[in-house]
């Protein structure tokens, strides 16, 4: 895809008028789109997810307090580090952000609540649950959900955590009626309705109603599934498409359609990866890599042209030749993320065992070099020598523009 300085400006500002900051750059016929969702009213979500299908006043008022007391103390902590970085200061004379950006509890905690637990998120794709009774579980920081299809085909989603004591329901992927708890038997139709509760024979005051999965609003866009933990979305009762694809991508969900990110390619297969580093790392050495140009080898069936799309804040669509591959990072902690790679390709070349394999091949070469300089730049990050570094304003815009659309994230 080609365009000029004056088109490119054109689209930064009709995506700014829409409350999306973007930036695009080129290399050849390489391009790349760093893309934020507009941020919602910030609520406290501890505070609401403590609280949610609690049906005693006392109770809930405890454990307001308690989420609020507790959420303030690592709030204001963070607040302090967030300003360690300043974003007002051009490229040229900027620092990065601090070390603590990437190790302290408080600040993890805190970007947990402003940016993963806020708006829509990729979790999945359509080809895991394409059949009723799919489901497939994953994890968002501390989120454990599960996505599934009933059997009228309607997709859900819930947190994946029994109501009786807490267990994990289900794990992986696969098929089933209903989620049955490993630890007591509890079971949950698909739809998240408690269908058999055990033990609780002289228990007081219990309803079978008031203990269904804590529901988590769900909608997909193209192949993508997507959540969305914000307690204002959890109150519609319908998610409209058009709105999903505005929140998520802004007026850009067309500019991926024309690129062909789209249901017409195959799903060929999923990569994933523990890598002992904050994801924040691991989302720098992709928009570095991607702003620099094309990370493929000159091949002909890979053809010469590129989008990279960085989808704000931890997901990447890179669409090159016939294939397109996804880029997914999901804090685990200051100083962990897994990251999921998923694979597609145009449907004419499924079935070339030899193209497919060789060129899974060199994309795991890269990852393992990737993961070896994440991990690298986590140890050097936690080393005394280090505590902020600088930006090589012609390389390095993306990245510099990612942090600053983080720290308006979690101070605005």
């Amino acid at each position: 895809m080609h365009s000029n300085g004056s088109e490119t400006r054109q689209l930064e500002t009709e995506l700014r008028g829409r409350n999306i900051h973007n930036l695009v750059s080129h290399r050849v016929e390489t391009e790349m789109t760093l893309l934020l969702k507009p941020i919602t009213r910030l609520s406290l979500f501890q505070t609401h997810f403590q609280i949610i299908n609690n049906n005693n006043p006392r109770a809930r008022a405890r454990a307001r307090a308690r989420a609020i007391s507790v959420s303030c103390s690592w709030s204001h902590e963070a607040h302090k580090i967030v300003r360690e970085f300043d974003p007002k200061i051009p490229i040229e004379k900027a620092i990065t952000p601090p070390s603590s950006w990437y190790t302290d509890p408080s600040f993890y905690a805190f970007e947990l609540d402003r940016v993963f637990y806020r708006g829509w998120q990729a979790v999945g794709y359509t080809e895991q649950i394409q059949e009723p009774r799919d489901f497939f579980s994953g994890r968002l920081g501390n989120v454990e959900f599960v996505v599934c299809r009933d059997d009228n085909g309607k997709i859900a989603a819930f947190h994946n955590v029994c109501r009786h004591h807490a267990s994990l329901l289900v794990s992986g992927s696969g098929k089933t009626s209903c989620f049955t708890c490993p630890y007591h038997g509890w079971t949950y139709g698909l739809n998240g309705e408690l269908r058999k509760a055990t033990r609780i024979s002289g228990i007081d005051d219990f309803s079978i109603n008031d203990f269904g999965l804590v529901p988590i609003k769900v909608a997909t866009w193209g192949p993508f599934v997507l959540l969305n933990m914000d307690n204002e979305i959890l109150q519609k009762d319908n998610i409209d498409t058009d709105n999903v694809a505005s929140e998520w991508l802004g007026s850009s969900s067309e500019l991926f359609s024309l690129d062909g990110v789209d249901t017409t390619l195959t799903y060929v297969c999923r990569r994933e990866y523990i890598i002992e580093c904050n994801w924040k790392i691991f989302e720098k050495v992709s928009i570095q890599s991607a702003e620099g140009g094309s990370k493929q080898k000159e091949d002909d069936r890979l053809g010469s042209k590129a989008f990279y799309a960085f989808i704000y804040p931890n997901f990447m669509i890179n669409r090159y030749g016939p294939w397109m591959d996804t880029n997914l990072a999901i804090p685990f902690g200051p100083r962990k993320c897994l990251v999921v790679f998923d694979y597609f390709l145009e449907a004419s070349f499924k079935d070339d065992k030899a193209f497919i394999e060789g060129s899974l091949a060199d994309s795991e070469k890269v990852q393992m070099e990737d993961i070896r300089l994440c991990e690298g730049v986590q140890k050097g990050i936690e080393s005394p020598a280090y505590s902020t570094g600088r930006y090589a304003p012609n390389v390095e815009k993306a990245m510099h523009h990612f942090h600053c659309l983080l720290y308006d994230n979690l101070i605005n």
